[in-house]
């Protein structure tokens, strides 16, 4: 074997990648072995992709960093991050929702931008572990809002616990359902479905879904195409799938084949 300069090849660079994209997570001496160079060269290799993002580097090899959950960036951020998308995505949601409705709403910079197009509205009960929402919200439009309880992530601003809520004190929990369940992903792709970086999150959402008559997940464009750590759906678990923008085709074309309906508005049709 040999030791190459210092610099990564691009042939080399493509095929790191490649291999631990396929695999999910590589050794160095596997990575060596299979391109014929020394593992010094390989960590060298992997500390050049890691600084690039295209690996993360572990200890003993690497690992796709698609499939690793990322750190949340925080509410506030994420709030300056697409917000005409979200508007739009938040405004083609409202309109899924009849007066009276019963609505899970998970936690999200797009679901607080629906709870603001939910102020013609009135009657509605709504259950989220959206700790944003109850300032976000008209009052005038609520019946009830319960907000559901467990684990406070705080750049979240939202709970993680079971989607129930207790009898009493000390008591059995009441079985809940809903209308509709709206449910905002990280990530939405042929092959991984729905998806978001948090197993916990993943867990509650997925739970929301089997509570709702009807379920519509709400993601901006930027997302197509992502399959991050935990898979929260398939795609055939969705009635809606509401977005900014024409998804690809390939996609679009697994959506329809999975029976979910695509509503999303094109700018030129905004005021």
């Amino acid at each position: 074997m040999e030791d190459d300069s210092t610099q990564l090849p691009a042939s080399r660079k493509a095929a790191v990648v490649a291999m631990v994209a396929e695999a999910g997570q590589v050794t160095v001496q596997a990575l060596a072995e299979r391109l014929g160079v020394s593992a010094d060269t390989i960590r060298r290799d992997l500390d050049q992709l890691d600084g690039e993002g295209l690996v993360m580097r572990t200890r003993g090899g690497a690992v796709d960093p698609t499939r690793m959950p990322r750190m949340d960036p925080g509410l506030n951020t994420r709030i300056q991050v697409q917000p005409a998308a979200k508007e739009r995505i938040g405004a083609i949601a409202a309109g899924l929702v009849t007066d009276g409705d019963v609505l899970i709403i998970n936690a999200g910079t797009t679901t607080l931008a629906l709870a603001r197009h939910l102020h013609d509205h009135r009657g509605l009960t709504i259950a989220t572990n959206n700790l944003r929402l109850a300032t976000e919200i008209s009052p005038k439009c609520l019946r009830d809002l319960y907000v559901f309880g467990g684990d406070v992530r705080h750049a979240a601003q939202a709970t993680i616990g079971p989607v129930a809520f207790p009898v009493s004190l000390g008591g059995r929990d009441m079985d809940i359902r809903c209308d509709l369940a709206f449910i905002t992903v990280g990530g939405v792709s042929t092959d991984g479905g729905f998806s978001t970086s948090n197993l916990a999150e993943a867990g509650m959402m997925r739970e929301m879904v089997t509570r709702a008559s009807k379920v519509a997940m709400l993601a901006d464009s930027t997302k197509f195409g992502r399959r991050l750590f935990a898979q929260i759906a398939p795609l055939e678990a969705a009635d809606y799938f509401v977005t900014d923008r024409e998804p690809p085709a390939d996609l679009a074309a697994q959506l329809r084949r999975s029976g979910v309906e695509v509503l999303w508005t094109p700018r030129s049709e905004q005021h």
